[in-house]
């Protein structure tokens, strides 16, 4: 029996990992849950998985959850910051599923790491800000980092009896987002509910946009260069309407390994819980005869600049990608509350990049303060657009 700590329990990660921890009660049991403001689904999830701790944002959403759970839940509310550590590193878990949204999931990580915590991991932007730094500690503890996005997790797959010496490269497949096909002109008119409707995947508000601006991809390519270990001429984009080619592994004898899949997160999630083994599902299998022809659309960096961001920020290294993220999750809040236009997230990101003078070999409080300073940039930026 495998016991789980989940972060970001009622997002759409850990709705999917509940799904599956909820299939397999032979397999898991729920120690911890975290979750933000969505306390009725928490507290549904609560009364099914009946964990021994649950945390949520703030006092005010505590004392809420504690009323609907009543006095004899045997679950214990905790709140804020500290409560997310504290899930994180809870006693009794074997493995804690890392999927906060944003940096606000990089301290509970960490924390998680120091307690000695197997990770699952789909809070990418751990690894991009400060990816030397939870490597080194995972590797002073013993801690294994299992990838969950559907890109690193095929990656991993791939690599699995294979020799990191024999890779050429890696290759990362993107949708391209709903605005594949969308003219520049029309770029400039593209409202938040329609950037929100994915194509083929079904994730949170702030992935989704990251996806259709290729922002995703972008750290998704600085994550995987900490994960394998890889410099960024090593790692390649390409886009792939159907999202079946979850992504490849290139090595030196012409080779090429890929992994497939429906896409469905519980795939790799499942992964990730079981490593090294594999369990049985029962939902939809691929079926190669149904899905059509699957293409590869090279990834313009023109179209997409977010991507060249990304090769400019694995090269710079340091604070960098902190800054890049911070700046990117202000900018991406800010076009879903309809403040600034679609088009403008990428280069406010590139100007708030422009302005930073990165720091090499940052320890974690340089980190987050990289992470504050790009953050109070961009909403000064977006406020002067604005004006």
């Amino acid at each position: 029996m495998k016991h789980i700590s989940l972060l970001g329990s009622t997002g759409s990660i850990g709705i999917s990992t509940l799904d599956v921890v909820g299939a397999h009660p032979d397999r898991f049991a729920v120690t911890a849950l975290a979750a933000g403001r969505n306390i009725s689904l928490l507290h549904e999830q609560i009364e099914r998985f009946k964990p021994r701790l649950a945390a949520v944002i703030d006092e005010e959403h505590a004392r809420e959850l504690r009323r609907m759970l009543g006095p004899s839940s045997a679950t214990e509310v905790i709140a804020g910051p500290e409560g997310y550590r504290e899930t994180a590193s809870a006693a009794g878990a074997d493995m804690v599923v890392s999927a906060m949204v944003g940096a606000a999931g990089l301290l509970p990580t960490l924390d998680a790491i120091e307690a000695g915590k197997d990770i699952a991991l789909a809070n990418k932007e751990t690894l991009v800000m400060a990816g030397h730094i939870v490597l080194r500690k995972a590797s002073e503890k013993g801690v294994k980092i299992l990838p969950v996005d559907s890109e690193h997790s095929a990656i991993f797959q791939c690599l699995q009896g294979h020799r990191m010496e024999d890779v050429r490269r890696i290759i990362l497949t993107a949708s391209g987002g709903p605005f594949l096909h969308t003219s520049e002109e029309e770029m400039t008119r593209v409202t938040p509910a329609q950037a929100l409707r994915h194509p083929n995947w079904a994730m949170g508000k702030k992935i989704t946009i990251d996806s259709a601006t290729m922002m995703n991809k972008a750290l998704e390519v600085i994550e995987a260069g900490w994960l394998f270990g890889l410099p960024g001429k090593a790692i390649a984009v390409l886009i792939h309407p159907q999202s079946i080619v979850h992504s490849l592994v290139e090595y030196r004898d012409g080779s090429v390994i890929a992994q497939m899949g429906v896409p469905d997160m519980r795939i790799p999630i499942a992964y990730a819980l079981s490593y090294p083994n594999r369990l049985t599902r029962a939902e939809e299998k691929l079926d190669l005869r149904k899905i059509g022809p699957l293409t590869f659309l090279d990834a313009d960096p023109f179209r997409f600049p977010a991507l060249r961001l990304a090769y400019e920020t694995v090269e710079a290294g340091g604070t960098m990608p902190a800054v890049l993220n911070g700046a990117n999750e202000t900018a991406v809040t800010a076009f879903i509350e309809e403040r600034m236009p679609f088009n403008r997230i990428v280069p406010v990101v590139e100007e708030i990049l422009s302005r930073h003078c990165g720091r090499k070999d940052p320890e974690i409080n340089e980190i987050l303060a990289a992470d504050r300073w790009a953050r109070q940039e961009a909403a000064n930026f977006i406020k002067g657009m604005i004006n």
